[in-house]
Order: C-alpha cells, then sequence, then structure tokens
C-alpha cells in the first residue's frame, strides 16, 4: 500500500511541474487532463504526508521514551503515544478508502429519469413524490435542477419527467438511486382504506462530455413538432418541440419545455448523449467479473432497491437490509442517513476486493 502511496505522491509533484510548463499551460486540452488528474489525488497525497507527519512523530516519541525521564514526563511522552496510534490507525484507514479506484463519473452532473411504473395514476403520484424528495435533496447539497421534459397525468403526479442536475459530485452521491422504488399506502381515491403497492422507476445517467462520447450528426434524426400539454392541449403553436434518434442504438429522445428549438435541441442532446455513454457502460459492466460487483447492486433499472411504506413511516433499502421509520423526513429530501449508507457499504465491498 505504501508503495502505491509513495508513487501517487511522486506523480502529485510530476503533475505540479507539468501544470507550470508554458506549453501544457498553452493548451487547453492538455491543462484541463493534467488539473483534474492532480485535483483526484490531491486529498490521497495531503493525508498520506499527514501520515507520515504522524509516524515520525511517533517515531520521536518512542525514541523519547527510550531515554531517562522523569515520572511525568514519561507518562505524558505515554499518553503522546497513544494518541499517536490512534491517529496512525485513523489515517491509515482513510488511505484504504483513497486506494480504492475512483468512479471516473463520480465529480459530474447527473440527469435523472424518473417514471411512473406499475399502479396507474397512483404511480405517477408517486413519481411525483419522488422528483420533489430529490429535488429537495438537491436544493439541501446546493445543486441547481432543470426540468429537460416532463408529461403531467390529469390527477397531479408524472408519467415521466426527465431532469439534470448541476453540482460538483452529483453522480457520486445519487448513483445508487437507480431501480425500481415501491410504495405502499392508502390512495386518496381508495374508499376502503385499502393499502396499494406501485412502482416508479428511477435511471441515474452521468452527464456525458462530448469528448468521451462521439455522435455523428449524419446518426442523428432530427424531427420538429408543436409543443403540446396535458391532453394534447396546444401549448405553442411553433414548431419548437425537438425529437432526436439516433440511429445505430435506436435511441430517441424528445423536449419541448422550452419556447425555442434551439435550446431545446440542446437539453436533448444532453439527454442523449447522456443515454449513449449510458448504454456503453452497461454493456461494459455486463462483462464485468460477478465476483467483484458492489454489493449495493449493479444498477439494473429493473431491480427493486427501495420501498416506502406510508402506514408504518418505513422506508427500507432492500439490497443493504437498511430500514429506518423516517418516512416524512426521507420524503423531504433527508436522504444523507440512506445515501451515507449505501456509499459505505459500496466502499466496504471493494475494499474486501481491493489490493491494499
Amino acid at each position: 500500500m505504501f508503495d502505491r502511496l509513495q508513487a501517487v505522491e511522486e506523480r502529485y509533484e510530476k503533475l505540479n511541474e507539468l501544470l507550470s510548463d508554458p506549453e501544457i499551460v498553452n493548451d487547453p486540452n492538455k491543462l484541463r487532463k493534467y488539473s483534474k488528474e492532480q485535483s483526484d489525488i490531491q486529498e490521497t497525497v495531503e493525508v498520506y504526508r499527514e501520515y507520515k507527519e504522524a509516524r515520525s512523530q511517533y517515531k520521536e516519541a518512542k525514541e523519547m521514551l527510550e531515554e531517562k525521564l522523569d515520572p511525568e514526563m514519561k507518562e505524558m511522552v505515554k499518553e503522546e503515544i497513544s494518541e499517536l496510534e490512534d491517529r496512525l490507525a485513523e489515517l491509515e484507514s482513510r488511505l484504504k478508502v483513497l486506494l480504492i479506484p475512483k468512479d471516473p463519473n463520480d465529480d459530474k452532473n447527473v440527469i435523472m429519469e424518473i417514471r411512473g411504473a406499475a399502479g396507474g395514476d397512483e404511480a405517477a403520484l408517486f413519481a411525483g413524490d419522488l422528483f420533489r424528495m430529490y429535488s429537495k435533496y438537491a436544493e439541501s447539497q446546493n445543486w441547481k435542477i432543470e426540468v429537460i421534459e416532463s408529461h403531467t397525468t390529469g390527477v397531479g403526479g408524472f408519467k415521466e419527467i426527465i431532469f439534470m442536475i448541476n453540482g460538483h459530485g452529483a453522480y457520486s452521491k445519487l448513483k445508487f438511486e437507480n431501480g425500481a422504488h415501491r410504495v405502499q399506502r392508502v390512495p386518496e381515491t381508495e374508499s376502503g382504506g385499502r393499502i396499494h403497492t406501485s412502482t416508479a422507476t428511477v435511471a441515474v445517467l452521468p452527464e456525458a462530455e462530448e469528448v468521451e462520447v462521439e455522435i455523428n450528426e449524419k446518426d442523428i434524426r432530427v424531427d420538429t413538432f408543436a409543443s403540446s400539454g396535458p391532453g394534447g392541449q396546444s401549448v405553442n403553436t411553433t414548431m419548437s418541440a425537438v425529437r432526436l434518434t439516433h440511429i445505430p442504438t435506436g435511441i430517441v429522445v424528445s423536449c419541448q419545455d422550452e419556447k425555442s428549438q434551439i435550446k431545446n435541441k440542446e437539453k436533448a442532446m444532453k439527454v442523449l448523449r447522456a443515454r449513449i455513454y449510458d448504454k456503453f457502460q452497461q454493456e461494459a459492466r455486463a462483462e464485468y467479473d460477478q465476483q467483484r460487483k458492489s454489493a449495493v447492486g449493479t444498477g439494473d433499472r429493473s431491480e427493486r432497491i427501495r420501498t416506502y411504506n406510508f402506514p408504518q413511516n418505513r422506508v427500507t433499502d432492500h439490497r443493504i437490509g437498511l430500514t429506518i421509520q423516517k418516512l416524512d423526513q426521507v420524503l423531504e429530501g433527508k436522504l444523507d442517513e440512506i445515501i451515507d449508507a449505501l456509499i459505505l457499504e459500496d466502499q466496504s465491498a471493494k475494499l474486501e476486493n481491493a489490493d491494499v
């Protein structure tokens, strides 16, 4: 482990030199690449240096203990050694986690897609509840939300809503939300008081940069049409809505939330790029060694990941066996307890398989 840490520190110093080189400074692509690489390993280097300093202090304290000291001084040195041992153990644990290969998408913005699934109107209402929950969570993280496309129902809620969350590290915290979310509650229309079960699906896609997904304009069919609201009511008589079809993959994206055709096309391209990138990732993940998959799930959209039980004010995440009696708080966007537990479980699973 420490050989790897030493190599990381040496690479960090090399990057410092490169980023001072006028040739690199004048090359935007290389400057961005090296700056990101340095940023990615900065915390590891800082913690490693902190570890080395604590290790040096520990060594000095142990050497002092060999000298002739009065009882009071000896006790102070022993206390310092004890504190340094605890500190070294804590720093070593942090370093093990930091050495886990980082998901290259973790720092990215995300595109989330929520769709009402089984349960008709009740599923659409639940999709609306989930959108509100993630909006509240994004607000607590100082992230910004931008709706790209939405289809409402007559009773409220969404058949489908697609939106972008802009914020550093958004994907690292939201990537485990992929899957089927189940709700158990008594619908307002249910006169007999029976509990109904409905589901909504959530997809979390990392925003893909143009350099990551090469899309040939010739492979995209662009259709324009007039925007429409619920029930087919005309919202915009101009042909501002845009539908993009990526012919090689068959992926179709439409956007009509903006009055400008250009803005709708820009938004639709972001979603198209993210879906193509996600398709490639899903294919690569399917080939991944089953033994090294994360304990918190495969990211399969059909995988039922969580149940929201209203009568018992309970939320259960089935992947990690976590149950909390705080459904009211969770729906207000207080997701930290669940998200932190999922990240910890994922790190633990990776540590078991990591060579550190």
